[in-house]
């Protein structure tokens, strides 16, 4: 089972402003106070590295030179790998790497290194691997010991100040007094990092088939939780790419058990604490089986992917709390996570004075004292009764019923509900805006932005309103203006960074970013880039052996990671098999459309195995396997067209627009002057043109 663990985040760093007067040449000068100890993490941007700038340990940022370093001075190296919201992470720093007689042990014996998980995220998938074949279990802080070539002796997560102690000498030991055996045992735990990331090519693709795709969600759904939503567990995370793949699957078979799941699920976790109903957006996942007790941090890459799926939930259901949660999402991701310039920042910390959620939750005096009379209708609706406390007399707001059913059980209207709604969020707003309030991790991490384009695309393509077009835009003209450098992508921007890896997840969502916003905007600046992307992830990734793509470009880890499997964000190599099937669509090149064949053709053992970690994989399944409907409009007047068209939702369908001539196949000979046409087509075979949305619906329907 792997552990993720909670995120909180201790404020370091202080600085005070001196302005000396009676000196011009220190007016205005930013002194950092003093502090026992620095080291060469105080030189870096990262949030995380930098709360660890002032450790009596030795830390030193991930680099080929410090393993170098180990290397000449025959030291082991100890990777230890968080995120700034990570609460385990802050606790082992108070009472381990703060600690001087700790800090003496590693850095007598030690390279340290310190890594930031969301700026090298290739370092962790290879360490993370190896914490799993380890010790069979996995989270965060990661903790590993390797050789000096890297490869890993030990790894483990959470230590207390005796059980690291004891970590130290036990393998500093071993590394002294039988050097030959630990070098035996690291060479096994790197060939099995090896082994996890070997993909096997798949020629045949006659797998590629309804039944397949069938069988995976038949052996899926006994692990579904039918009662509170999501799959079993005593944790649950929401998963967006889980839950899209199977309203599409819905919506294509007819199986209405899924579709009732995939409600249910939307419903339980919009009525759940693991919703932020006073801010808006959704924090990380929640504790419980019951989506009530979150652990509070909050992530740009949920609340992105979230903002696509209850927007394209919302096409499907009319459901108006979905609607709200999307503009909700929406403005607690423009207060609260957005950087001036355009991008969006990384997350929020779920501690707040060294409390986890200290900022969300609520005393029952407490509300009261703010509402006044409006307590008791409020209580009743977020569920403010005693046996609903989480701890210590907090409670966590959720909602118990569906907004129809408590108006029917308090014989109010929506409009009044509505009014009450909003009297009650701006008071408890204004007096939790006078809380101290968590950290943000301030970096822009590329690939996380790219989701959030597709996620306001999704908005505008759903609701039709152009300032989410025009938030997508934003976003995209800002990647390109800092994280895009003379063709190559950078996986982090924050000034000063000097970040330059870009990752697989960065060219594959960025590509599909792109791709949306064509289809959103027929503008073929967006069809170009995406083209020059594809390109580019070709030339660094591509790995002939396995006819996937690497996660990071070069050789410097102990191991090629091929990262197949979705978790919180959903495969890169998916993504990528995606793209080629609609570049391939678009430019009716074959041998993209036949590479995404191939590729997904690899993957249908684990599809059938493990459904739960491959629903990217099995979205393509359904593109491959039922129907794909070319839409294409043609004409000066496309543009109003194409969005009626987006705002309904047809599963399997790629929809283009152009309102000039143009050389692409899909509109070649198509443009006239004194019409415009909609192609509604399918294998290269095409229905008579249409000037009508319905009439177009209804070819894809009787194709």
């Amino acid at each position: 089972m792997i552990f993720v663990f909670p995120r909180p985040f201790i404020g370091y760093l202080v600085f005070t402003l001196l302005f000396l007067f009676s000196c011009k040449e220190n007016q205005n000068q930013q002194q950092e106070i003093s502090h026992k100890y620095t080291n060469a993490l105080a030189e870096e941007t990262s949030p995380y590295l930098l709360q660890h700038a002032h450790n009596p340990v030795n830390w030193r940022p991930w680099s080929q030179e410090a393993l170098k370093d180990a290397e000449k001075e025959n030291k082991l190296v100890l990777v230890s790998i968080g995120y700034s919201s990570c609460h385990w992470c802050h606790v082992m720093e108070r009472e381990t790497f703060e600690d001087e007689a700790v800090a003496k042990i590693m850095n007598e014996n030690f390279i340290n290194i310190k890594v930031d998980r969301e700026e090298r995220p290739d370092v962790d998938q290879v360490y993370m691997t190896a914490l799993q074949l380890i010790s069979g279990n996995g989270g965060w802080p990661l903790n590993v010991i390797t050789l000096p070539n890297g490869k890993p002796l030990y790894g483990g997560t959470y230590h207390t100040k005796e059980q690291w102690t004891k970590v130290l000498t036990k393998i500093s030991d071993l590394y002294k007094n039988d050097p030959k055996k630990a070098a035996e045992y690291s060479d096994m735990v790197a060939a099995g990092i090896a082994d996890a990331n070997l993909i096997e090519p798949a020629e045949d693709t006659g797998s590629l088939t309804e039944e397949t795709v069938k069988a995976s969600v038949k052996n899926w759904k006994p692990n579904w939780d039918l009662k509170e939503g999501g799959d079993k567990g005593t944790q649950k995370f929401m998963i967006p790419t889980n839950l899209s793949f199977l309203l599409d699957y819905a919506l294509l078979t007819g199986d209405d058990s899924v579709r009732e799941h995939v409600k249910n699920t939307l419903d339980k976790m919009a009525l759940g604490g693991i919703y932020d109903h006073l801010g808006g957006g959704f924090y990380r996942y929640s504790t419980d089986a019951y989506w009530k007790v979150p652990h509070f941090e909050k992530m740009l890459y949920d609340n992105a992917q979230l903002l696509s799926l209850y927007a394209k939930a919302y096409q499907i259901f009319k459901n108006p709390e979905y609607k709200a949660i999307v503009f909700e999402t929406i403005d607690f991701l423009d207060r609260e996570m957005k950087n001036t310039a355009g991008g969006y920042f990384a997350a929020l910390n779920a501690d707040s004075e060294g409390e986890e959620g200290k900022f969300y939750v609520w005393q029952e005096e407490e509300l009261k004292s703010v509402l006044g009379n409006d307590f008791e209708l409020f209580a009743s609706y977020y569920n403010i009764k005693s046996k609903a406390i989480w701890e210590e007399g907090k409670y966590i707001l959720h909602k118990p019923l569906h907004d129809s059913t408590f108006i029917a059980n308090n014989s109010i209207g929506q409009n009044m509900l509505n009014a009450s709604k909003k009297v009650w969020h701006d008071k408890l707003l204004k007096a939790r805006d006078e809380r101290i309030r968590p950290s943000t991790d301030d970096k822009i991490i590329t690939s996380w932005n790219a989701l959030l384009i597709n996620g306001f695309v999704a908005v505008y393509e759903t609701f039709g309103k152009s300032e989410h077009l025009d938030k997508a835009k934003s976003i995209f003209e800002f990647i390109r203006a800092k994280s895009y450098e003379d063709g190559t992508l950078v996986h982090t921007y924050k000034r000063g960074s000097r970040q330059k890896e870009g990752f697989l997840e960065d060219y594959a969502f960025l590509t599909d970013a792109s791709l949306q916003l064509y289809s959103a905007t027929m503008d073929t600046k967006y069809l170009n880039f995406a083209q020059k992307l594809a390109q580019k992830s070709e030339t660094l990734f591509f790995d002939t052996t396995s006819g996937m793509y690497r996660y990071n470009d070069g050789d410097e880890l102990i191991a090629k990671i091929i990262k197949t499997d979705d978790g919180v964000l959903p495969s890169p190599n998916a993504v990528m098999a995606h793209n080629l099937f609609r570049l391939g669509h678009i430019e009716y090149k074959t041998d993209y459309t036949e590479k995404a064949q191939r590729m997904l053709s690899a993957m249908v053992p684990m599809i059938s195995e493990h459904p739960p970690s491959y629903s990217k994989w099995n979205a393509l399944l359904l593109n491959t396997a039922y129907p794909y409907y070319e839409i294409a409009v043609v004409g000066k007047n496309a543009e109003p067209l194409l969005k009626d068209l987006h705002q309904n939702y047809v599963p399997n369908t790629l929809v283009v627009g152009s309102t000039s001539e143009s050389d692409l196949p899909l509109f070649e000979d198509r443009y006239f002057e004194d019409g415009t046409f909609i192609y509604v087509c399918k294998n290269t075979t095409c229905k008579l043109p249409v000037e009508t949305v319905k009439k177009a619906l209804e070819q894809v329907g009787n194709f």
